[in-house]
């Protein structure tokens, strides 16, 4: 098991030694570096875990790959073990060329679930946190949203960009939206992304998910009905509408049921619309229905996965299995086949 691990952590095996230059206006670069350095942040706890040192380190090579530096190391306060890094681009001279608003000058990055001993009972108990709505409440998202704002303060917000995978993906999108609800709009990476709903994408009639969609949105809006008028009458902004210039980009497989939900999702959207319903859609896609009978018993919590706008990537390649589906090095794969579409909230 060690020796597997090794290789699928040893850049030279792995990682995408095809992109000898980084091109920071083409997309699938952008996407590769911050899937690697996501890749970096499972490896480094994986290096402490093994106590591999020195030489036998194997994270390294996966920032000075693409010129980053290991800036600083986000450390859980419940059981020591490394979530998240700061990595601070260092271009050599002849890559100066290209213009500052191209580049990142921080990717701070969160690995999803480490399924050995060391770090999977702290990464379970966040993993409940996040399907209770209630991950903004623990001290690991507390220090992330810290390294995030103290990072922002230091370099500006146009320099800063988030990236995080699964549970990572989780925090980064957390992250994201708690610094938009300022005006703070961060460039962000979120890779299979968790959804938490119950799993309709397995369905294959498409014509039953559109009928259970249809009757979802219509009870979510009906029930949310009162809160739309309260801000109505009071003048206050949509909490909302208010996001929908953060714009992050999601990267989901269909195969991984985990995240497919935002297929559905964004697209149901597009289907009200066209049958002239748009506007019960406008209010049911801000809640979940979990959400709404937790908040009729006084526990609601805003649904931390639903958000206006997104740049939606979907990877239509072949995965043979749910663990393909689910891995992050995917992402940095040249023969990749994507569908993309961009949707925003208005």
């Amino acid at each position: 098991m060690v020796l597997m691990d090794s290789k699928k952590h040893d850049f030279s095996l792995s990682g995408p030694l095809h992109l000898s230059f980084i091109d920071w206006t083409n997309s699938h670069h952008r996407r590769s570096v911050a899937a690697s350095l996501v890749q970096d942040v499972y490896i480094l706890e994986r290096d402490r875990q093994l106590k591999r040192q020195g030489a036998e380190a194997l994270a390294p090579p996966w920032w000075e790959f693409f010129h980053f530096h290991l800036l600083r190391q986000l450390v859980d306060d419940a059981d020591s073990s490394i979530f998240g890094a700061i990595y601070e681009f260092k271009p050599p001279t002849s890559h100066c060329h290209q213009s500052i608003d191209e580049r990142p000058r921080y990717i701070i990055a969160f690995r999803g679930i480490i399924p050995k001993p060391d770090s999977l009972s702290r990464d379970l108990e966040l993993g409940r946190h996040l399907i209770g709505n209630g991950l903004h409440e623990t001290t690991r998202f507390e220090i992330a949203i810290g390294a995030v704002r103290n990072a922002v303060a230091t370099v500006g917000k146009s320099n800063v960009w988030l990236a995080g995978h699964s549970l990572g993906a989780a925090m980064a999108l957390l992250a994201g939206k708690t610094m938009a609800k300022t005006g703070i709009v961060l460039q962000a990476f979120l890779f299979n992304s968790p959804f938490v709903s119950a799993p309709l994408e397995i369905i294959k009639d498409e014509r039953v998910k559109k009928g259970i969609r249809i009757v979802s949105s219509v009870i979510k809006a009906g029930t949310a009905f009162v809160s739309e008028k309260k801000y109505q009458n009071s003048g206050s902004v949509d909490p909302f509408a208010a996001l929908s210039e953060w714009i992050p980009y999601i990267f989901v497989n269909p195969g991984d049921h985990i995240c497919s939900w935002y297929i559905g999702y964004f697209k149901h959207r597009k289907t009200m619309d066209a049958i002239g319903i748009g506007a019960i859609e406008k209010l049911a896609t801000q809640h979940s229905l979990a959400g709404l009978l937790m908040s009729a018993v006084g526990k609601g919590s805003e649904p931390f996965h639903l958000i206006p706008s997104a740049n939606l990537v979907v990877n239509i390649s072949p995965a043979p299995h749910f663990m393909e589906a689910n891995g992050i090095y995917q992402w940095w794969r040249p023969d990749l086949t994507l569908q993309c579409k961009a949707y925003n909230y208005k």
